[in-house]
């Protein structure tokens, strides 16, 4: 008899495979440099020296000795054993390792980590919540670990890319144009034969599901002008316009209208007083 695994093992399974690439796929992508970047230029505004931050759905820890560099203590977490593996060794390249305390914890047992008190923030990047079925439960285990008036700084899909469906458009390919639209979510290949199931919630329903603990502060698109991952390829070929996109982007990623058609957006959440 073989037993069907839970949502968790499926995803953990598939960042697992994704790890030893993850890094030539996206980090070191032109297009996940600039993405990467832009999500930076937000948090850098609210992590300050001194603090002591969770991340989320760490990676490969870029971030973290992003953030370790700037001073920042930092406690990584991923659900993927393989995704830390690959973090831990990047962490021994560091002259700021000393700041980073990786660990393997998925997103959904948060309520049981050993936090040695409260956080000043807390931070996920690139689409890891996108992966996560109940966000409100999410929110609630978080709001215990972090203290008010502490920011979370949350990297999601956006409902609506432009990019997307532009591109599938062209192709006649309107379903997959528009598959974030419908809010149902669809199953996505990480690696070969690992699916791992992605919504899509809009900012609104985000805002619903980390209320009351947690209330928007501000927000923004990350990747407007600059084109989803997938789409490398294209950025290579065509650098010039590539680098006229990445320019362009900064200059519209906190407009009304067009940050709602990002390929991510990055929310800004503050804890409130219970």
């Amino acid at each position: 008899m073989t037993l069907r695994k839970s949502p968790t093992t499926r995803r953990v399974d598939s960042f697992d495979a994704l790890a030893e690439e993850y890094d030539t796929h996206f980090t070191n992508s032109v297009i996940g440099q600039a993405q990467r970047q832009s999500v930076w230029r937000e948090t850098d505004r609210w992590f300050r020296l001194g603090q002591r931050i969770l991340e989320i759905n760490c990676g490969t820890g870029v971030d973290a000795l992003h953030f370790a560099a700037r001073g920042i203590q930092v406690v990584a977490c991923d659900a993927s054993a393989k995704m830390i593996k690959v973090a831990a060794r990047r962490a021994e390249q560091s002259p700021y390792r000393h700041r980073v305390d990786l660990r393997v914890f998925p997103i959904e047992e948060m309520a049981r980590l050993n936090s040695g008190g409260a956080f000043d923030g807390v931070f996920s990047n690139f689409a890891g919540l996108n992966c996560v079925a109940d966000l409100r439960c999410v929110a609630g285990d978080l709001a215990q670990l972090v203290r008010p008036g502490g920011k979370a700084v949350l990297c999601l899909f956006g409902r609506h890319c432009l990019w997307e469906i532009t591109w599938y458009g062209l192709q006649g390919r309107w379903q997959k144009g528009f598959r974030r639209v419908g809010g149902k979510g669809v199953a996505a290949q990480l690696a070969p034969g690992h699916m791992v199931f992605v919504q899509y919630p809009s900012v609104r329903a985000i805002c619903r599901e980390f209320a009351p603990h947690f209330r928007l502060r501000h927000w923004k698109g990350v990747g407007i002008t600059v084109p989803p991952s997938y789409l490398e390829p294209w950025a290579e070929k065509f650098a010039g316009l590539f680098r006229l996109a990445a320019r362009v982007d900064p200059f519209l990623e906190g407009c009304p209208g067009f940050r709602a058609l990002a390929d991510h957006v990055v929310l800004v959440f503050e804890r409130v007083k219970s």
